[in-house]
């Protein structure tokens, strides 16, 4: 048993060192389309997982009720709730003001700031990723803002006029992530866009006394943390149903649920691009080392037939020839889960709000990576392995070739065409699947390129932080995310252009060389090859079209502002112009070899 599975280690690793570029093309190709799949596999409730981590770290509360002022009539109504139902323990109230903050040297910005003890109490205690709690005369701000903002512990800021060094930057689990700080707003009006910050309470004195918007805030803990929809229900809508009001205080509140909830609106539009991305990038894969196996075929059919001269079994051959593709699928995936795993945190954490200590992948993403990766090996290379292994041991190591059969109409139609196109159909015509995969290859990218195209005729739409406009996150998330795939579907379609080509190059050798004993000429020679490829690229770019406007109409904004779907005729034109070019080096390079090198290689 050892000797055997040494045996196929060794030739294993004589192939892959004979033929190192397809190996290292097959890898490129597997592990840029695990990563991107990975990816999109793991955002589908990651945002709750981080919350749960950064609430459990944080000591979050379970629900967070808002009154809109200070006045004792507000203070008396948040501390009431001890006596809601399921209520197991409350904080003693805070009071937050809605400011501006003027980093130096910039614009100011919309934030709350929070007046908080010099010890954080049993509900919400804010993890300091930098810097230490708030002390006198000093301000921690929350990360996901500060990043936003570039601000850093030691700067100096100004709060309401104010001057302030930052001692700290942390994060909580008590708000939404960065820039939901406001929560209700402030009278419980509508919510804008703010940044969060933490202030020594007596500091916040000076706040109180000029006339900034302010509201009283309280943490509850409950005795079920699941079963806040019972307090919600028993409490809002019982007590308060003179339209949310408690004696003449309106008090607002926010489950722990809702706030993960508002948190992952970031990653939604991120999913299905990575997720769709993923499938797509399989797909090019797929076609790319379908090419790389049929090209080889020819030497492995003579490899088979060595190996069948020696006495090795049909199971030792398909082991041998199964194995080598399945070792570079399974370290291709490796690779491509590693880069995921280093791309994850600022992927499923944009804002930076949350901790990001969980946002590695899950065994479950790890399992069905690997599984796909082994399923695209096993779907290249199973119909080249069978018929090498069905195969006679004399044919295979025989040099003959099989005639091709054409229709006597179809010849004398297609010698009524010009030279380059009638070698570009023929060859098309022998390799009919290899058009195939090529066409669907090239709809793939253009759908890619077509939706990043679609959303990137969209104005930016930004944050509106009180005469500051910063950028959307979850809009930036979307556009570097799809900005990155297309970049990756278009790498894998340059490989895999290039591939198909040399691969045809040089299976179609021996006929190159007896067109050209005929009168074809070298730049001929070169077009026809072009052509073989050029011809399935402009139907599918053009089907790639209408599939990416379904795709961004589907999933992309209900009301999408008017586009310029103009720019979509360049998709075709890149498309095919960028074919013509990949396809002219391995073409050219054929077509200038020796007519009488060829055929003797292939008659030797």
């Amino acid at each position: 048993m050892t000797g055997r599975v040494l045996l196929v280690f060794r030739l294993v690793v004589g192939d892959v060192r004979r033929h190192p570029g397809p190996a290292a093309m097959l890898v490129l190709s597997v592990a840029v389309a695990s990563a991107v799949l990975s990816l999109g596999m793991s955002l589908p409730g990651v945002t709750e997982r981080l919350y749960l981590h950064t609430r459990a770290a944080t000591a979050g509360p379970d629900v967070v009720a808002l009154a809109p002022d200070d006045s004792p009539v507000a203070t008396s109504a948040l501390t009431s709730l001890v006596d809601a139902p399921g209520v197991a323990a409350t904080s003693r109230p805070y009071k937050q003001f809605w400011a501006t903050l003027t980093p130096r040297g910039r614009p100011e910005v919309r934030v709350v700031v929070l007046g908080v003890d010099r010890k954080p109490g049993p509900i919400d205690r804010p993890l300091m990723v930098s810097g230490e709690w708030v002390s006198p005369g000093g301000v921690v701000v929350e990360k996901g803002f500060a990043t936003a903002v570039d601000l850093r512990v030691g700067d100096q800021v100004a709060i309401a006029g104010r001057s302030y060094p930052i001692v700290g930057i942390g994060v909580t689990a008590a708000r939404m992530a960065y820039p939901g700080a406001m929560m209700g707003g402030p009278g419980n009006g509508p919510s804008d866009r703010a940044g969060l910050v933490w202030m020594n309470e007596p500091d916040t004195r000076a706040l109180a006394a000029s006339d900034l918007p302010r509201t009283s805030i309280i943490y509850l803990r409950m005795h079920d943390p699941a079963a806040t929809s019972k307090y919600m229900i028993s409490y809002h809508e019982t007590r308060n149903s003179a339209g949310g009001f408690v004696g003449d205080s309106f008090v607002n509140s926010f489950t722990w649920q809702f706030i993960a909830n508002e948190d992952g609106r970031h990653l939604r539009d991120s999913q299905p691009i990575m997720i769709i991305g993923g499938w797509l990038l399989s797909f090019l894969a797929v076609a790319g080392m379908s090419t790389l196996a049929a090209g080889r075929a020819a030497g492995q059919v003579r490899r088979v037939g060595l190996l069948k001269v020696i006495g090795a079994t049909p199971g030792l051959i398909a082991v041998v020839l199964l194995t080598e593709y399945l070792i570079l699928a399974v370290l291709a995936d490796a690779l491509g889960l590693v880069v995921a795993h280093v791309l994850a945190p600022s992927i499923i954490n944009p804002s930076g709000s949350l901790l990001a200590d969980g946002a590695g992948l899950s065994g479950m993403v790890i399992l069905m990576t690997t599984i796909v990766a082994v399923g695209v090996a096993i779907l290249t290379v199973l119909g080249p392995a069978v018929r090498a292994v069905r195969s006679d041991a004399v044919t295979t190591l025989s040099a003959g070739s099989r005639r091709p059969e054409y229709l006597v109409m179809l010849s004398r139609v297609a010698a009524l065409l010009p030279t380059p196109l009638l070698l570009g159909l023929r060859l098309i015509a022998r390799r009919p699947g290899r058009a195939v995969l090529h066409l669907c290859g090239t709809a793939a990218t253009a759908i890619g390129l077509t939706v990043l195209l679609m959303v990137e005729s969209q104005p930016e739409q930004g944050w509106d932080f009180g005469g500051v406009v910063l950028a959307d996150l979850a809009n930036d998330q979307s556009r570097h995310l799809l900005m990155g795939v297309s970049a990756a579907l278009i790498a894998l379609s340059v490989v895999n252009t290039l591939t198909m080509t040399w691969t045809t190059a040089m299976e179609s050798r021996a006929t190159m060389a007896i067109a050209r004993t005929l009168g074809a000429t070298p730049g001929q020679i070169t077009w026809g090859l072009s052509v073989a490829q050029l011809l399935p690229t402009l139907p599918g770019a053009l089907a790639g079209i209408p599939a990416g406007l379904f795709l961004n109409w589907f999933f992309g904004p209900p009301d999408p502002p008017e586009m310029h779907t103009e720019w979509l005729f360049l998709v075709p034109l890149v498309l095919m112009l960028g074919t013509a070019l990949l396809t002219a080096l391995p073409a050219r390079a054929l077509a200038r070899r020796s007519v009488a090198e060829t055929l003797n290689a292939e008659t030797a």
